[in-house]
């Protein structure tokens, strides 16, 4: 199930997060405020992260733990993602994930560091 919910509702700073729910719905939630573009590629990207981690025995409670001390604990300043870093449990999921969307952008012909700015303006 794929969900546009207010940014303010999301379980920590982010513009897109996966979350298995009891019944085993994968639920993607995805900031609205990013338009509906940007909206499709977080989706996308969150999908391909999920279905990988699951694949690779990386569980969202590793994801949600590593994700919620990243922001937590967030030098200012920084704009990555906690993906981004080399110490996430899921750096090659989110990587991968992050190449599917820049290049489901360039299909789409949405500029990449627009859709950037639309993510890192909302956290």
């Amino acid at each position: 199930m794929i969900e546009t919910i207010p940014n303010t509702k999301q379980r920590y700073p982010t513009s897109g997060d996966w979350k298995i729910e009891p019944d085993g719905v994968i639920h993607i939630l995805i900031s609205e405020e990013v338009g509906e573009d940007s909206a499709f590629l977080i989706a996308l990207h969150e999908i391909v992260e999920q279905k990988l981690c699951a694949m690779r025995g990386i569980t969202q409670k590793s994801v949600d733990e590593f994700d919620i001390s990243f922001e937590k604990n967030r030098q200012s300043g920084d704009d990555s993602e906690p993906g981004d870093s080399p110490f996430a449990p899921y750096k090659k999921e989110h990587f991968f994930s992050t190449t599917i969307e820049q290049l489901m952008a360039s299909e789409m012909g949405v500029d990449w560091f627009q859709h950037c700015d639309r993510i890192t303006n909302l956290t």
